[in-house]
């Protein structure tokens, strides 16, 4: 189950994984606080066709999440940058509530996707991992969008994200892993409530974090117990693309980015690591890596 916020489309591939979309507020409703101190966590906007005239926009909102790891590069997954129509338009923006801005821009700019957009992000260029999608050993679920620098800095003040060094998580091992402070950010929605017509996520749009504990470390992935017991919080639908950090030498490392997990969202995070030879090769042209 992909945490790509979900979204009624035109295009076949679009309609294999998006529903329908949701209202604004959350990472999940346990455990969770605001973060707008993380100014390095921003939300994916995008502008697309949903009317059989592709000349014109005519649907914007908010789709994912990521992280600023530098001046003018933002990361993300490749799952939200693909299977869209052919004349989206993705946007980032680092304010700490994107749904109420987005609210505010559809009332003065009423019909104009592109001007709501605008309003409250920065328009940037997509580059996915070409391999996506790869086998499930290494789905190359990792992509990064391109801004303007100058445009970013006269928004928002931020301090990009600390990338891991290469191996870092396997040097730590099992144990290590266990010993370290986890935290995931982001705008995704609430985990499931249950309703006359199923389950719904309710929330989404603003930034939030929740601590996670380590449960496991494969080649390519961390997972992480989002489980309210253990005081843990989590992420859900809106929450891809946006950072897992590891507190490793007093400073919050983005060990991995929110992939997909359990679809309730009550229980793991499976999230993609950067410390390995492949995420680091993808992201070697677009930033200096420690």
């Amino acid at each position: 189950m992909i945490f790509l916020r979900a979204f009624a489309v035109t295009t076949a591939a679009g309609a294999a994984v998006l529903a329908t979309a949701l209202p604004s507020s959350a990472i999940n409703s346990y455990n969770s606080t605001p973060a707008p101190e993380r100014t390095e966590v921003g939300a994916l906007v995008a502008t697309w066709d949903d009317d059989g005239d592709p000349a014109t926009p005519d649907r914007v909102d908010w789709v994912c999440s990521g992280t600023m790891i530098d001046a003018d590069t933002f990361l993300t997954a490749a799952h939200c940058t693909t299977d869209w129509p052919d004349n989206v338009k993705f946007y980032v923006s680092l304010d700490q509530d994107v749904q109420s801005g987005l609210d505010a821009a559809a009332r003065k700019h009423p019909g104009d996707p592109a001007a709501q957009a605008a309003a409250i992000a920065v328009q940037g260029t997509a580059h996915s991992h070409p391999g996506y999608p790869g086998p499930a050993s290494d789905t190359h679920d990792i992509a990064v969008i391109q801004l303007p620098a100058a445009e970013v800095k006269a928004r928002w003040s931020f301090t990009p994200a600390t990338l891991p060094t290469v191996g870092q998580l396997g040097r730590l091992g099992p144990q290590g892993l266990n010993a370290t402070d986890w935290f995931v950010a982001g705008y995704g929605t609430q985990e499931a409530v249950n309703g006359p017509g199923g389950h719904t996520h309710p929330g989404g749009g603003v930034r939030m974090k929740a601590p996670v504990t380590f449960n496991a470390l494969n080649d390519s992935w961390a997972r992480l117990a989002m489980t309210a017991p253990q005081g843990n919080g989590g992420a859900c639908y809106g929450d891809s693309g946006g950072p897992n950090f590891a507190v490793i030498g007093g400073r919050n490392v983005l060990a991995a980015t929110t992939i997909t997990g359990d679809g309730p969202c009550y229980a793991t995070n499976v999230t993609y690591r950067l410390d390995t030879p492949g995420a680091r090769a993808f992201l070697s042209p677009f930033v200096k890596l420690p």
